[in-house]
Order: structure tokens, then sequence, then C-alpha cells
């Protein structure tokens, strides 16, 4: 924390009513959500130079809409279906099924969603300010009042009255001292992954070889022959929207404490070594790739968990399996449970899954967006109330997105209110999640999800 002395002399940047820290799905989703009204002002912090945290920066497709199994549900919907809306409308979307069963994907051109971000929180109205990292807080008498962020122009003081952490590691909550669980202090914290992207690739040919059943008989292969030093016997490819190339969740990097400098600098030099292992095992041994290249790493290593802040309810692996219901419900999730851990050998395959029974979708109560005893911030994202094997479900960015449209929402209600954040009308912000277009229950009628399928759910 800043000496009070010190913290007095930083100039105020701005005074805003809702303040979002972090810009990824979850955090613009919610941002979008606190200026539907037009009523507030709404600003937007991210310290990278473009939107979209990992939906622009590591991943190409965005898990969670539709529920797994043979009779798809649509179980998330309103904001996060602008956005998709807006991809289709420039052709840069295709569905396309999970390699490991965990659902319909909607797969999208990352660059083009970087700009439809940048519009749509223009024509939103949110003050976005980008490359500013946030580093301290300000209380009194307990409460959130400003926050400090640094800048290639210095230091700067934000005043608002309501905070939304969405910056992924729960940055905020942590400099405002709201107790948390740290990935790895009670269960082993997921592994990270670099993803990467080659051009190049003859598809028709890789599918006529077998496809994904040939990838991880040959991957096993290399692994056991010693061909090829493979961090594992398991990974992913898929079609791009960006013709001959593809994208991959291959590259493993365990044991990691993402919220150490050093440790996450070691693990994406180690992301990037493998990286380039994986380019040269698919040039050498898959069909339809002997001319391919890497074009592109993700901006980041992955991280899938690092501190899971302590709500005023924690989604659990019960509730999550168990399909639960409950009287605040704010979205729904249906992807399964998604565990990668490492192996005890370092190289076989060790993801754990668990599904949701006959492909439904559980509740995701409003009490897992609020930190235990507060009334100014919610926490949204990968940094939401959840045990490590529930998080392990709902980290799928429909999910994020649908949090941080609850929580915009019940950020600009509190306001409008003027009660807390605990003590939102929850009927209220249900009505108007609904009105949004948000899915509440899951829907009667199956989803449309073959390749060009989308448009048709939207009808």
């Amino acid at each position: 924390m800043f000496d009070c002395l010190i913290a007095e002399k930083i100039p105020l940047f701005a005074e805003v009513d809702v303040l979002v820290l972090g810009a990824g799905s979850a955090g613009c989703c919610a941002a979008l959500a606190a200026a539907e009204s037009g009523r507030h002002r709404v600003m937007l912090v991210e310290r990278y130079g473009f939107a979209g945290g990992t939906s622009t920066q590591m991943l190409d497709t965005f898990y969670g809409f539709f529920t797994p199994g043979e009779s798809p549900r649509k179980v998330a919907g309103g904001i996060p279906d602008r956005v998709v809306d807006r991809l289709d409308a420039a052709g840069a979307i295709f569905l396309r099924p999970n390699t490991y069963g965990a659902g319909t994907g909607v797969n999208y051109n990352p660059e083009r969603l970087k700009l439809v971000w940048d519009e749509m929180l223009a024509e939103a109205g949110v003050r976005v300010v980008l490359h500013a990292t946030l580093v301290d807080v300000e209380t009194a008498d307990g409460v959130l009042r400003n926050a400090i962020i640094w800048t290639k122009r210095g230091f700067f003081r934000i005043a608002a009255k309501r905070f939304i952490d969405a910056s992924g590691d729960a940055d905020l909550c942590h400099l405002a001292g709201i107790p948390y669980e740290k990935a790895g202090d009670v269960e082993p914290a997921q592994t990270l992954t670099t993803t990467f992207r080659m051009s190049n690739v003859d598809m028709d040919a890789y599918e006529k070889s077998g496809g994904k059943k040939m990838l991880m008989e040959r991957m096993g292969a290399a692994v056991d022959a010693g061909t090829h030093p493979l961090p594992r016997k398991a990974g992913s490819l898929h079609r791009m929207n960006a013709e001959g190339c593809i994208s991959t969740v291959a590259v493993r990097v365990a044991d990691v404490d993402a919220t150490d400098f050093e440790q996450l600098a070691a693990a994406e030099r180690e992301g990037r070594r493998q990286a380039f292992i994986y380019e040269e095992f698919f040039r050498d041994c898959v069909p339809g790739f002997s001319e391919s290249n890497i074009i592109g790493l993700s901006h980041q290593i992955g991280v899938r968990e690092t501190r899971r802040v302590y709500g005023e309810y924690r989604l659990t692996k019960e509730d999550c399996l168990g399909v639960a219901r409950f009287d605040d419900t704010v979205l729904l999730c249906g992807a399964p449970i998604e565990d990668h851990r490492a192996a005890p050998d370092g190289r076989s395959e060790e993801t754990v899954w668990g599904y949701v029974p006959n492909g439904d979708a559980y509740d995701v109560p409003y009490r897992t967006l609020v930190p235990r005893g507060r009334d100014e911030v919610w926490a949204i994202g990968r940094c939401f109330s959840a045990t490590h094997d529930a998080h392990a479900s709902c980290r799928s960015m429909a999910q994020t997105m649908s949090m941080g449209q609850a929580a915009g929402l019940a950020a600009a209600l509190s306001l409008d209110t003027d009660t807390g954040a605990r003590a939102v009308s929850i009927s209220r912000l249900q009505s108007q999640l609904r009105d949004l277009g948000a899915v509440l229950e899951v829907p009667d009628n199956p989803a449309h999800t073959v390749a060009d399928g989308w448009r048709q759910n939207r009808i």
C-alpha cells in the first residue's frame, strides 16, 4: 500500500459511478451492462493495448453457450449474444464441436473480436483506459473509494462508487484485503497453456488420414518412442476462420504460481519452447502439416486459475454435478468440469472430466459474484467464488461474459436504488437480465449447432 502522504499527492484522473478493472470478456460485458441504461459513468481499465483478455489473447472459441450431448441447449444470451452477432455479421464465426465432448463452441476471428469490443464499448459510452495497471487501492471506513493506476504518464487516482474486479487474478480484491483461496494452496492449480497457430495446413489431408483419432495415436507413439519430447500424449487442434490455418491447445506447463512474476516468466519461456517442439512433431508426423509453420503464439501464456474470492456463496462440485437450482440465479452453466492437471510422470494425460448429468445445466447464484461482507464490489470471471472443481466447469467464456452482464446490471441497480451489492433486489435484477435476453431457465427446444447454425438460434 502507498504511504497515505504519498497517495494524497497522486492526481485524480476521473470520478466515475462504476469502475471495472480488467477488460477481458467478463469485464467488457460488465462495463456494457453497467452502461446499458445510459444513467451511469462507467470506466474500464486494462493493462494491455486492447480489450478481450483470454478471448483475444489466447483463444478463438467461445465455449459454454451450448450444453454438450446429443440434444444441446443454448444456455447463455443477452450481451454475449450481441458480441457473437457482431462477429457473425462480419462473417467471422462458425460453430464447431469440441474435441473432448464439452459441447459446441463458437469459433471466431480473435483479431476481428478486438475491433468488436472496441466498437461496442465506444457505442455504449464506456470510457476505456488502456495501458494502465492497477497498483493500489484506497479505502475509508473499510469501503473501497479509489483505485490507483500506473501509466507511462505516472500514477493516477480513480474515484468510484462501485467497483467490479474482472482482473482474472482478483488483483483489486487482493489489494483491498478481501479474502480468497489461492490456487494450489488446497488442490493443485490447473496447468498453464501457450496456444499457438499454424498456417499452410492441408486440413483435407489431415481429416482423410484419421483426424483427431490419428493425431492422438501419433502423439502417444512419439512420446513412447522418445522421438519428440512432447509434454503430454494428448492435445487438440482445430480449423480457424482463416483458410489453411489451425489453432491448438496442446502446451502444458505445471506447478506455477501465476501471481509470482518470476514463476510466470519462466512459464512463458517454457510454453514457447514446447510450442516449437509441437511444430516439429506436426511437420514430421502428422499428414497435412509437412509445409506448415507457427505464425503466432498467444499474447501471454494462458492461465486457468489463480485467486478465487470467497463470496457470499461458494459454488461447489456438488452444485455442478447435482444440477443445483438457486432462487438468485443469474446465469446457467452446462460445461463439464475440465481440470487440467500435471501427470505424475510428466507426460501422460491427466485432464479430469466430470459431466453435468443428462446434458443439463445448473444455476449460478448471484451471491458467487459478491465478495463476502462487501457492498461496493463484485468479483467476476475466473476470480469469482467457487471451489477448484466448480471453477473448472464455470470458467468458460459464455459464463464469464454472463457473470459480467449480471454484475454490471447489479452495480447499476445498486446505484439506482442506493443499496449495496448484498441488498440488490434479485427479482428486479433477474427481470432486467431477461429483458436483455439472458437465459435463466434451460430451454425446452434443442439448439442448432451445425457450422452455420448461429442465426437459427437467434430467430
